[in-house]
């Protein structure tokens, strides 16, 4: 339940600390005296949308806190524009706030009434009735599966015929990269291939000239070498040089070979100019740097092929996943329609007992399915809540048919219909009671008493014989300062709680008749 609530610098409230009371507590005061204010910081606490403008003139930030049971929430809004929430001082997000205050406390205001024009509160309050949590928990589940395999085949399609658009090129460069016997390294050993054989004639040359200089027969190196002896004056020297002459000897045997097999082959330098044609042509063509680039692509548009093959099989099994999670999926929403169904009699006759209780004698209800053809996030049901205040009257869509004070009455009894089920601590009317007589206003205060036995409830009206009834009362008022106006909230006691239902009787010129009916009213409490 909400124990206290604290606010400071909000609209004309530039400090209030209020604590409330279990069971069934009731707040006047005079039509703009700042009872909306209050709704609205507690709505803030709650998460609704924040305006700066809300401060207080002249103060950069504005605190709600509200204290329940299970702990304190607390929201800060500031001039710029920006808010912090927190539960127990820990920073949460406003999606968290929402969550956890949509747990602790439910605030009806007139506006709520539209909510019976909605198929989504209407469900709620079936689903309330039935106890179908836990059937509501699993079919979300299976829900976001199904809508998981369903995008999953979507996405399996899309793919598969974006590729199949793209298979004939795909093939095609597949097949001339494969074509093209790709390997690494490849290019830069046939360059120098290449080269070797289109200058065979010079390297041959070259290779000869240089076996003759270094071991021929005359002045070669090797026989210079040979006939140098140091061995008295400088045998190190002597043993370096014949080391040198040996190492010659060797090289000129290596280039001899090399000489010997160094020939001219057209054919061989025809190939090599081809194939290094083709592997530069393929560069270019696929904007590759080198044989490798070349290589990865091959291999990339290779598993695009293989797909190719595997989209059917790929297709089938998403199709069977999708037909797997549609059965489960249709056995929630099948198990959910029947448990809607069988409490609907059970909602209509209590909403119908509450309503002729509440003065519309003739009150006729029904909770009306309609079966849909698609999955939506609440089952395959929609709910059509029909009324008839009349005898005889045929049954419409009561937004269609109830009056202001009609949609005040049935909402009330809603509520008194789903409280104990959804376990709501707390429960606010903010005004339910516009439109209806003092008699009719007294049965819904009874109704909203018997609510308040196992919830606290706060009921936020203008009429004497509500504000009667109340186990607490609570006046809101405004009080003017030198500088401003400001809004304030007090717990009346005995004598002030007379004074003011007389007022709300009479006026402001309390008569002693408004004095005795006043006194009257709570006897009748």
């Amino acid at each position: 339940m909400l124990k206290h609530l604290h606010i400071e610098n909000y609209a004309l409230i530039s400090h209030l600390d209020i604590d409330f009371s279990t069971g069934f507590s009731v707040m006047t005061g005079e039509t703009g005296a700042g009872k909306t204010i209050i709704l609205g910081a507690l709505a803030l606490v709650m998460g609704a949308r924040a305006d700066s403008k809300a401060i207080t003139d002249g103060e950069d930030r504005c605190t709600i806190e509200a204290e329940f049971d299970e702990g304190i929430v607390r929201r800060e809004l500031y001039r710029n524009g920006k808010s912090r929430s927190f539960v127990d001082d820990g920073l949460v997000t406003l999606q968290e706030l929402k969550e956890l205050s949509a747990r602790l406390i439910d605030i009806h205001s007139q506006h709520a009434n539209l909510l019976l024009e909605n198929n989504a509160f209407q469900l709620s309050v079936v689903d309330a009735i039935a106890g179908n949590e836990s059937l509501l928990a699993t079919y979300s589940a299976r829900y976001e599966a199904w809508q998981q395999a369903t995008s999953a085949l979507a996405d399996i399609k899309r793919l598969a015929s974006q590729s199949r658009q793209d298979a004939d090129y795909i093939l095609f460069r597949y097949q001339t990269l494969k074509d093209a016997n790709l390997q690494e390294g490849e290019l830069e050993e046939l360059e120098a291939e290449h080269y070797r054989l289109s200058n065979a004639e010079t390297i041959r040359t070259a290779l000869e000239t240089a076996v003759c200089a270094l071991t021929g027969e005359g002045t070669s190196v090797a026989e210079l070498l040979r006939q140098c002896h140091l061995n008295e004056a400088a045998p190190e020297l002597q043993e370096r040089i014949e080391s040198a002459r040996i190492e010659l000897q060797d090289i000129s045997r290596e280039a001899e070979r090399l000489a010997e097999r160094t020939e001219m082959d057209p054919e061989r330098l025809q190939w090599l100019e081809e194939r290094i044609e083709l592997l530069n042509g393929l560069l270019r063509k696929y904007n590759a740097q080198d044989v490798s680039e070349l290589i990865r692509q091959r291999d990339e548009l290779e598993q695009q092929v293989t797909r190719f093959d595997s989209f059917d099989h790929d297709i089938e099994q998403a199709e069977k996943a999708l037909q797997a999670r549609t059965a489960e999926l249709q056995e929630t929403a099948d198990a959910l329609r029947h448990a809607r169904q069988a409490v609907t009699p059970q909602i209509n006759e209590r909403l119908i007992s509450e309503l002729k209780r509440l003065g519309i004698a003739h009150a006729n209800i029904d909770m009306q399915f309609i079966a849909l053809d698609d999955f939506t996030p609440s089952g395959k049901d929609e709910v059509q809540l029909l009324f008839a205040a009349n005898l005889n009257q045929s049954l419409r869509p009561v937004s269609e048919v109830a009056s202001g004070g009609e949609m005040s009455r049935i909402m009330l009894c809603v509520k008194a219909l789903i409280a104990g089920r959804k376990g709501l601590p707390t429960i606010i009317f903010d005004e339910i009671d516009t439109g209806v007589s003092s008699d009719i206003a007294t049965q819904m205060a009874h109704t909203m008493r018997e609510i308040a036995a196992s919830r606290q409830v706060i009921a936020i009206t203008h009429l004497p014989q509500i504000a009667a009834l109340g186990d607490t009362h609570y006046r809101v008022y405004k009080a003017d300062t030198d500088t401003r106006t400001e809004t304030h909230i007090r717990l009346l006691n005995a004598d002030e709680r007379i004074n003011e239902i007389a007022t709300m009787l009479s006026g402001k010129n309390i008569t002693d008749a408004a004095i005795a009916n006043a006194k009257q009213l709570i006897c009748n409490h």
